[in-house]
């Protein structure tokens, strides 16, 4: 077993890391048994170099002064077949009298020469165990951060992958190449705010716990305002939905449960100052703050900001909502290789359907055409069945219907004035 002076530093060092790391001494203590009962394993079994030992041992550690002890357990039973992990019931009863069939036997096996090798085994796993719990511990503390805002620094740029390493307080962190901003670089030292992913490596995973962040994630921009917002924070402001297309241009849609409070006000703030805040941290990316409405037409037409709409009419069924803009504000409104209306889309759920003044004008003319003629084909085929019809009931001379067949239409004024 250890010596005295090693007891000691070992209850020491115990001591020590579960104040430093906040890890429960119980588990370091476990980590030590386990690492001792490895070390006899893997190290003490055979006995006199030929004849294997019983390797299902318990490890007991006094958990006051460190001492160790190892016991071999054995199974009684009435004829041993392998004397490793059987003894007989007789000499299990000269232990003690107690002892029946199938009862367990604990008999002390300490190597002398168990010491050293004990001891650098268990500082291994120790160094282990400590490292897991640590990961865990990491985890734990990651894992209710996840849909949250941390500011990281970059450590380093992967030239390959374009990847960003980052340090988050002491964990690793990864901004990989899609969760970017096109407008960015990083560098190291650079501090960033970054929205939190996912955490991998949890309480049993290898390697440490590595936390995936976004530059690009509208749930950055949304905390973002609610960190600058007090009315959000209050819940005074509720942000409705979020449409972006990260280092170009953001669309958020904002409610207030109060009719007293403006929201888009309280998220643009005295003199812009709130907005200009979340501006900045995303590297200058424009940011249209609209007020949400339950009304679609006018919910769309807000989402349609800079531009000024003239009129808006759903499509239920299809989800469509049908927008008229003056003319000289039809680019405005569609936006740069169709921006502006591919994000009031996302943000209101709505297929938009964009047209100019002029455009709605000529469209309704031809529709008012398209129904003319349709009126007038019907008006004709309505007077086609008059005469079906009147065929059907005249007849000349007593002769019937189906004599008639050879009239052609010259005929048709006759037979009209016949009847």
């Amino acid at each position: 077993m250890l010596d005295r002076n090693q007891n000691k530093e070992m209850i020491e060092a115990v001591g020590m890391l579960a104040k430093e790391k906040g890890i429960s001494k119980e588990v370091l203590f476990t980590a030590i048994e386990e690492a001792l009962r490895s070390a006899y394993k893997n190290n003490f079994n055979k006995q006199n170099g030929t004849a294997p030992v019983n390797t299902n041992v318990r490890v007991e550690l006094n958990r006051e002064n460190g001492a160790v002890h190892l016991y071999a357990r054995k199974t009684v039973v009435l004829e041993v077949e392998d004397d490793a992990t059987e003894i007989s019931l007789e000499e299990a009863r000269k232990i003690q009298p107690i002892y029946e069939e199938d009862d367990i036997v604990e008999t002390e096996v300490t190597p002398s020469n168990f010491r050293r090798m004990a001891a650098q085994t268990a500082k291994q796993v120790i160094v282990q165990k400590i490292r897991e719990a640590e990961r865990g511990k990491t985890y734990d503390s990651f894992i209710e951060k996840e849909n949250e805002i941390l500011t990281a620094i970059v450590y380093s740029v992967d030239p390959g992958t374009h990847d960003v390493n980052v340090e988050i307080g002491k964990t690793a962190g990864i901004l990989e190449a899609s969760q970017q901003m096109s407008t960015e670089h990083y560098t190291p030292g650079d501090r960033l705010k970054v929205y939190v992913l996912e955490v991998d490596g949890g309480r049993n995973g290898k390697g440490g716990t590595q936390v995936h962040v976004s530059r690009t994630h509208p749930g950055l921009v949304k905390r973002l305002f609610e960190m600058e917002v007090p009315e959000i924070q209050k819940g005074e402001v509720q942000i409705k939905s979020i449409a972006r297309e990260a280092g170009s241009r953001t669309k958020i849609a904002v409610h207030s449960t109060d009719p007293m409070i403006d929201p888009v006000g309280s998220c643009v703030g005295p003199r812009g100052q709130r907005v200009d805040r979340v501006v900045t941290e995303l590297k200058n990316d424009k940011i249209d703050i609209i007020k949400w409405s339950q009304e679609p037409t006018e919910f769309v037409s807000n989402a349609l900001n800079p531009a000024n709409v003239l009129s808006a009419t759903v499509n239920e069924k299809e989800k469509i909502c049908n927008v008229v803009v003056p003319d000289n504000q039809l680019s405005l409104a569609i936006g740069k290789e169709g921006q502006n209306a591919r994000l009031a889309a996302r943000l209101t759920g709505w297929k938009i359907d964009i047209k100019s003044a002029s455009q709605a004008s000529e469209a309704e003319k031809a529709e008012h055409e398209k129904a003319a003629a349709a009126k007038e084909a019907d008006s004709v085929k309505e007077d086609a069945v008059k005469i079906t019809d009147s065929l059907e009931e005249i007849s000349i001379d007593g002769l019937e219907l189906d004599e008639f067949d050879d009239l052609n239409v010259d005929d048709l004024d006759i037979l009209d004035d016949l009847k």
